[in-house]
Protein backbone atom coordinates (compact mmCIF):
# COMPACT_ATOMS: atom_id res chain seq x y z
CA UNK A 1 0.00 0.00 0.00
CA UNK A 2 1.28 3.65 -1.07
CA UNK A 3 2.42 6.08 1.31
CA UNK A 4 -0.67 8.20 0.56
CA UNK A 5 -3.12 6.06 -0.01
CA UNK A 6 -2.46 4.58 3.68
CA UNK A 7 -2.42 8.09 5.02
CA UNK A 8 -6.07 8.74 3.23
CA UNK A 9 -6.97 5.72 5.04
CA UNK A 10 -5.78 6.60 8.57
CA UNK A 11 -7.19 9.76 8.21
CA UNK A 12 -10.72 8.31 7.05
CA UNK A 13 -10.98 5.92 9.77
CA UNK A 14 -10.20 8.56 12.32
CA UNK A 15 -12.93 11.07 11.31
CA UNK A 16 -15.46 8.14 10.33
CA UNK A 17 -14.86 6.38 13.94
CA UNK A 18 -15.15 9.78 15.57
CA UNK A 19 -18.21 10.86 13.66
CA UNK A 20 -19.74 7.37 14.88
CA UNK A 21 -19.27 7.81 18.53
CA UNK A 22 -20.55 11.23 18.44
CA UNK A 23 -23.47 9.69 16.90
CA UNK A 24 -23.95 7.15 19.05
CA UNK A 25 -22.83 8.66 22.74
CA UNK A 26 -24.77 11.96 21.37
CA UNK A 27 -28.40 10.21 20.42
CA UNK A 28 -28.15 8.43 23.76
CA UNK A 29 -28.00 11.48 25.90
CA UNK A 30 -30.62 13.42 23.64
CA UNK A 31 -32.92 10.17 23.81
CA UNK A 32 -32.32 10.01 27.27
CA UNK A 33 -33.20 13.66 28.20
CA UNK A 34 -36.13 13.40 25.93
CA UNK A 35 -37.90 10.40 26.98
CA UNK A 36 -38.89 11.10 30.60
CA UNK A 37 -37.65 8.10 31.98
CA UNK A 38 -38.47 5.81 29.58
CA UNK A 39 -35.78 3.39 28.35
CA UNK A 40 -37.01 1.95 25.96
CA UNK A 41 -38.07 5.52 23.84
CA UNK A 42 -34.44 6.43 25.07
CA UNK A 43 -33.09 3.12 23.15
CA UNK A 44 -35.15 3.04 20.01
CA UNK A 45 -33.68 7.06 19.65
CA UNK A 46 -30.05 5.53 19.79
CA UNK A 47 -30.52 2.83 17.85
CA UNK A 48 -32.35 4.37 15.16
CA UNK A 49 -29.91 7.64 15.35
CA UNK A 50 -27.05 4.77 15.40
CA UNK A 51 -28.08 2.92 12.27
CA UNK A 52 -28.82 6.33 10.27
CA UNK A 53 -25.75 7.25 10.60
CA UNK A 54 -24.19 4.33 10.18
CA UNK A 55 -25.44 3.86 6.72
CA UNK A 56 -24.11 7.40 6.08
CA UNK A 57 -20.85 6.90 7.30
CA UNK A 58 -20.37 3.40 5.34
CA UNK A 59 -21.26 5.01 2.03
CA UNK A 60 -19.20 8.21 2.31
CA UNK A 61 -15.97 6.51 3.42
CA UNK A 62 -16.12 2.80 2.29
CA UNK A 63 -14.29 3.97 -1.31
CA UNK A 64 -11.85 5.65 0.68
CA UNK A 65 -10.66 3.69 3.64
CA UNK A 66 -13.09 0.94 3.64
CA UNK A 67 -14.91 2.13 5.91
CA UNK A 68 -14.15 -0.36 9.05
CA UNK A 69 -14.79 2.04 12.44
CA UNK A 70 -13.79 -1.39 14.19
CA UNK A 71 -10.72 -3.36 15.25
CA UNK A 72 -12.12 -7.01 14.42
CA UNK A 73 -12.97 -6.24 10.38
CA UNK A 74 -9.68 -5.11 10.12
CA UNK A 75 -8.08 -7.46 11.73
CA UNK A 76 -10.19 -9.82 9.39
CA UNK A 77 -9.54 -7.30 6.44
CA UNK A 78 -5.44 -7.95 6.95
CA UNK A 79 -6.54 -11.94 7.57
CA UNK A 80 -8.51 -12.14 4.01
CA UNK A 81 -5.07 -10.39 2.61
CA UNK A 82 -7.41 -6.96 2.03
CA UNK A 83 -4.66 -4.78 4.59
CA UNK A 84 -1.05 -5.41 4.89
CA UNK A 85 -0.26 -6.51 8.28
CA UNK A 86 2.39 -4.16 8.88
CA UNK A 87 -0.47 -1.51 7.92
CA UNK A 88 -3.27 -3.12 10.41
CA UNK A 89 -1.82 -1.20 14.02
CA UNK A 90 -1.86 2.30 12.76
CA UNK A 91 -5.52 1.64 11.12
CA UNK A 92 -6.34 0.49 14.63
CA UNK A 93 -4.57 3.30 16.02
CA UNK A 94 -6.85 5.65 14.40
CA UNK A 95 -10.56 4.05 14.94
CA UNK A 96 -9.50 4.31 18.88
CA UNK A 97 -7.94 7.92 18.84
CA UNK A 98 -10.90 8.45 16.70
CA UNK A 99 -13.91 6.64 18.87
CA UNK A 100 -12.36 8.93 21.64
CA UNK A 101 -12.73 11.85 19.85
CA UNK A 102 -15.95 11.70 19.15
CA UNK A 103 -16.76 10.89 22.83
CA UNK A 104 -15.65 14.18 23.15
CA UNK A 105 -17.09 16.01 20.32
CA UNK A 106 -20.89 14.43 22.17
CA UNK A 107 -20.13 15.86 25.45
CA UNK A 108 -18.96 19.11 24.25
CA UNK A 109 -22.36 18.95 21.82
CA UNK A 110 -24.39 18.60 24.79
CA UNK A 111 -22.77 20.51 27.56
CA UNK A 112 -21.00 17.36 29.24
CA UNK A 113 -17.91 17.09 30.87
CA UNK A 114 -15.06 16.11 28.37
CA UNK A 115 -14.88 13.11 30.35
CA UNK A 116 -16.70 11.06 33.00
CA UNK A 117 -15.78 7.71 33.85
CA UNK A 118 -18.92 5.43 33.18
CA UNK A 119 -20.79 3.43 36.02
CA UNK A 120 -22.50 1.62 33.85
CA UNK A 121 -22.71 -2.12 34.70
CA UNK A 122 -23.00 -4.11 31.84
CA UNK A 123 -21.52 -7.21 33.22
CA UNK A 124 -22.45 -10.63 33.73
CA UNK A 125 -22.40 -13.87 31.22
CA UNK A 126 -25.80 -12.54 29.26
CA UNK A 127 -24.04 -9.27 28.17
CA UNK A 128 -20.55 -11.09 27.21
CA UNK A 129 -22.60 -13.98 25.38
CA UNK A 130 -24.31 -11.28 23.72
CA UNK A 131 -21.18 -9.78 22.30
CA UNK A 132 -19.86 -12.76 21.10
CA UNK A 133 -23.14 -13.17 19.06
CA UNK A 134 -23.20 -9.41 18.20
CA UNK A 135 -19.91 -9.47 16.71
CA UNK A 136 -20.01 -12.74 15.19
CA UNK A 137 -23.76 -11.70 13.18
CA UNK A 138 -21.78 -7.99 12.47
CA UNK A 139 -18.86 -9.40 10.29
CA UNK A 140 -20.86 -12.72 8.81
CA UNK A 141 -23.08 -9.69 7.17
CA UNK A 142 -20.11 -7.89 6.23
CA UNK A 143 -18.63 -10.77 4.59
CA UNK A 144 -21.14 -12.27 2.88
CA UNK A 145 -22.07 -9.16 1.39
CA UNK A 146 -19.02 -7.86 0.50
CA UNK A 147 -18.39 -10.98 -1.52
CA UNK A 148 -21.88 -11.22 -3.54
CA UNK A 149 -23.75 -7.68 -2.85
CA UNK A 150 -20.74 -5.09 -2.19
CA UNK A 151 -23.74 -2.11 -3.03
CA UNK A 152 -25.49 -3.41 -0.08
CA UNK A 153 -23.08 -3.62 2.46
CA UNK A 154 -23.82 -0.14 4.20
CA UNK A 155 -27.21 -0.49 4.46
CA UNK A 156 -27.05 -4.20 5.19
CA UNK A 157 -24.38 -3.55 7.87
CA UNK A 158 -26.59 -0.40 10.10
CA UNK A 159 -30.16 -2.62 9.81
CA UNK A 160 -28.22 -5.42 11.44
CA UNK A 161 -26.74 -2.77 13.89
CA UNK A 162 -30.38 -1.53 14.52
CA UNK A 163 -31.70 -4.61 14.96
CA UNK A 164 -28.74 -6.44 17.18
CA UNK A 165 -29.45 -3.56 19.88
CA UNK A 166 -32.50 -5.36 20.38
CA UNK A 167 -31.84 -8.76 20.26
CA UNK A 168 -28.71 -8.14 22.03
CA UNK A 169 -28.77 -8.02 26.30
CA UNK A 170 -25.78 -5.70 25.41
CA UNK A 171 -27.12 -3.18 22.90
CA UNK A 172 -24.82 -4.66 20.38
CA UNK A 173 -21.41 -2.85 20.89
CA UNK A 174 -19.26 -4.91 18.55
CA UNK A 175 -16.45 -3.21 18.15
CA UNK A 176 -13.61 -2.88 20.29
CA UNK A 177 -13.05 1.04 19.87
CA UNK A 178 -16.77 1.68 20.47
CA UNK A 179 -16.31 -0.33 23.80
CA UNK A 180 -13.27 1.48 24.87
CA UNK A 181 -14.54 5.24 24.46
CA UNK A 182 -17.96 4.45 25.72
CA UNK A 183 -15.91 3.24 28.97
CA UNK A 184 -15.22 7.09 28.71
CA UNK A 185 -18.97 8.76 29.04
CA UNK A 186 -21.12 8.32 32.21
CA UNK A 187 -24.35 9.11 29.64
CA UNK A 188 -27.00 6.24 28.15
CA UNK A 189 -24.43 4.89 26.10
CA UNK A 190 -21.54 3.90 29.21
CA UNK A 191 -19.94 1.14 30.20
CA UNK A 192 -18.14 0.54 33.32
CA UNK A 193 -14.08 0.59 32.45
CA UNK A 194 -14.21 -2.86 34.22
CA UNK A 195 -16.37 -4.57 31.67
CA UNK A 196 -14.15 -3.75 28.64
CA UNK A 197 -11.73 -5.69 28.46
CA UNK A 198 -14.44 -8.57 28.75
CA UNK A 199 -16.59 -6.99 25.85
CA UNK A 200 -13.19 -6.82 23.83
CA UNK A 201 -12.13 -10.44 24.28
CA UNK A 202 -15.17 -12.21 23.20
CA UNK A 203 -16.00 -9.37 20.31
CA UNK A 204 -12.02 -10.50 19.02
CA UNK A 205 -13.32 -14.30 19.14
CA UNK A 206 -16.62 -13.50 17.97
CA UNK A 207 -15.28 -11.88 14.92
CA UNK A 208 -12.28 -14.58 14.60
CA UNK A 209 -15.20 -17.56 14.61
CA UNK A 210 -17.03 -15.92 12.08
CA UNK A 211 -14.12 -15.32 9.59
CA UNK A 212 -13.13 -18.62 10.24
CA UNK A 213 -16.71 -19.72 9.00
CA UNK A 214 -17.25 -17.92 5.86
CA UNK A 215 -13.93 -18.26 4.96
CA UNK A 216 -15.14 -21.87 4.68
CA UNK A 217 -18.84 -21.19 3.45
CA UNK A 218 -17.36 -18.90 0.69
CA UNK A 219 -14.72 -21.07 -0.80
CA UNK A 220 -17.14 -23.35 -1.93
CA UNK A 221 -18.52 -20.37 -4.20
CA UNK A 222 -19.03 -20.64 -7.92
CA UNK A 223 -17.30 -17.92 -9.38
CA UNK A 224 -19.64 -17.37 -11.83
CA UNK A 225 -21.89 -16.92 -9.15
CA UNK A 226 -20.10 -14.51 -6.90
CA UNK A 227 -19.68 -10.80 -8.07
CA UNK A 228 -15.99 -9.41 -7.39
CA UNK A 229 -15.82 -7.09 -4.63
CA UNK A 230 -13.09 -5.15 -3.15
CA UNK A 231 -11.89 -6.50 0.09
CA UNK A 232 -14.38 -5.50 3.48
Amino acid sequence: MKSSSLHRRVVGELVATMFLLAAIVGSGIMGERLAGGNVAVALLANSLATGGALFALIATFQPISGAHFNPVVTLVDAWEGGLPWRNTPIVILAQLVGAAFGVWLAHLMFGEPWISVSTHDRGGMAPIASEFVATFGLVAVILGCARRRPDVVPFAVSAYIVGAYWFTASTAFANPAVTIARSMTSTFAGIRPVDVAGFALVQLAGGAAAAALFRWLLSGASESTVVPAPRC
